[in-house]
């Protein structure tokens, strides 16, 4: 055994990289076509990235099929591990800059384009007369990349990865939830960030926000009143957790009425329209059915309206009306005349979720079976993400706990039925995904200097995978919100807890914030 371990070591400080990866075109594999092996030089900033042996493919599971993807596996200095990427939006791309960070900390990684080509702002015509695409897309496509690039590092260097983790966030963390409901063998880790996975309500969303902006020509709020909007919500709720610093840290706490800001007189820059403060109001709500009067998918909280990337871009702007009447007009309805202003949050939201939402979504709270091989599950989403709703991660969240508490694990703590194996980490200020204002990096898209289990979520999964050792906190870095030259430490607690300040000491330090329920 020793001898062998020894010429393991040589062998990946010392191979013959080249002629190796070149071997692998003559790889088999089932429904699948090795097109492309290539040793990749080592290359520099600003996407520098160690050499590695680039693999692609396109697997064919059904006749209308065509999954391409990618292994990348570094040359030298691998850790051992294994580590699948996801996608963003309606996905169309191999995701270059994710495989780019993984294989820079060390991991064989690969990432798909879904099963088709275009990059997301195609929209989804792809679907349309096309039902095998969309379960491609759905999750057939996270599958087939995996079992696949698991037999490419195999044959690689000559042995089975010690640990597969998924980290992805937006559409990548409905692929990640995606992969513990449906296929819970496949990792040991997996990081799900800002989850789209109730896609078929969460669109509908969408749609109910460009109805309450555009249905009433007057209701249309401009960007230019986005600020005027979050000073207001700040004013009333900034300091309820102890410091006044332009970051609310649970929104939930916040009941602002933006009926405060209804102009008096005239419609002016420092005030709202009636018809506009409706708007906003249904914004805030978010969608319900008409009939049952059921909430349907949550609304957007107030106080970070006008940070950028958010509101102005998706809300205001036009990018939730781009995904919103692609999903209804093309995956769901697959008409070109769909019109919006006619679309019925009773018949035509079910209808989407037999068509679409059950290839789609990857809202089941039952992670028993992910939870019983010893899976460990991340999860973050920024209060300020202007895409994706953040109190979605905290329902599914409370879906999963009052799911497992009636199916509770013999090994941990019953009466914390999923402490053992899930934490949801909810990121005050930040936008989709990352950016945003506050403590916003840590590990989500931006580089961390020495990344640890204390302040990288990739180093926390790790840790909790390989040692048990769960994240109790996670340090996060950025700027603070009045001055972007001072920078900011703040701690991101295991939701239901949040960071409070202590009272005492610089409000932009870590250290003087505690977590609380």
């Amino acid at each position: 055994m020793r001898k062998l371990l020894a010429l393991l070591a040589v062998w990946t400080i010392h191979p013959l990289f080249a002629e190796t990866c070149d071997k692998l075109m003559a790889l088999k594999l089932p429904h699948t076509a090795i097109t492309s092996a290539v040793l990749v030089p080592e290359s520099g900033p600003p996407n520098d990235a160690p050499a590695r042996c680039v693999v692609q493919a396109a697997a064919h599971p059904t006749s209308d099929s065509d999954i391409k993807f990618e292994v990348w596996m570094p040359a030298d200095a691998w850790n051992g591990k294994y580590q699948q990427v996801g996608n963003g939006g309606w996905a169309g791309a191999i995701p270059v800059p994710s495989l780019t960070a993984a294989v820079r900390r060390g991991y064989a990684a690969a990432g798909t384009d879904d099963g088709h080509s275009g990059g997301t702002t195609a929209g989804a015509g792809w679907v349309v007369g096309h039902p095998e695409k969309l379960i491609d897309f759905g999750y057939r496509a996270l599958r087939e990349t995996t079992v696949n690039a698991k037999v490419i590092i195999r044959a690689f260097y000559g042995r089975d990865p010690q640990r597969s983790y998924f980290t992805g966030c937006s559409d990548g963390g409905r692929e990640a939830l995606m992969e513990a409901q449906r296929f819970p063998d496949d990792f040991d880790g997996i990081v799900a960030g800002a989850p789209a996975n109730d896609w078929s309500h969460h669109f509908t969303g969408f749609i109910w926000n460009e109805q309450a902006l555009l249905n009433d020509p007057a209701s249309k709020i401009p960007a230019s009143k986005l600020p005027l909007i979050q000073q207001g919500a700040l004013a009333a709720c900034d300091a309820l957790d102890g410091v006044k610093d332009g970051l609310i840290e649970d929104p939930r706490r916040c009941h602002f009425d933006p009926a405060v800001l209804t102009c008096k007189n005239a419609d002016g820059p420092d005030c709202l329209t009636a018809a506009q403060v409706t708007a906003l109001r249904k914004i805030y709500a978010g969608p319900v059915n008409p009939r049952t009067g059921r909430q349907i998918y949550p609304g957007y909280p107030a106080g970070t309206e006008a940070v950028n990337g958010g509101w102005a871009a998706w809300i205001i702007g036009g990018i939730q009306s781009f995904f919103g009447n692609t999903y209804y007009g093309q995956a769901v309805f697959e008409d070109p005349k769909w019109d919006f202003r006619k679309f019925d949050f009773d018949s035509d939201v079910e209808y989407g979720d037999q068509k679409a939402g059950v290839f789609l979504n990857s809202n089941s709270p039952d992670l028993r079976s992910f939870r019983a091989r010893g899976g460990k599950l991340i999860q973050y989403h920024g209060w300020g993400d202007a895409a994706i709703a953040p109190m979605g991660s905290i329902e599914y969240y409370e879906r999963v706990r009052a799911f497992l508490s009636k199916y509770p694990d013999p090994r941990s703590d019953t009466s914390k039925p999923i402490d053992g194996f899930y934490r949801l980490f909810m990121v005050p200020g930040m936008g989709h995904c990352a950016g945003g204002s506050g403590p916003n990096s840590f590990g989500n898209g931006d580089r961390v200097v020495s990344p640890s289990p204390e302040n990288d979520l990739v180093s926390a999964l790790d840790a909790w995978v390989e040692k048990g050792t769960a994240p109790q906190r996670i340090t996060a870095t950025g700027v603070t919100v009045d001055n972007p030259a001072v920078k900011l430490t703040r701690p991101l607690c295991p939701y239901p807890q949040v960071a409070h300040y202590k009272g005492t000491g610089d409000v932009n330090d870590a250290a003087n914030f505690s977590c609380e329920p």
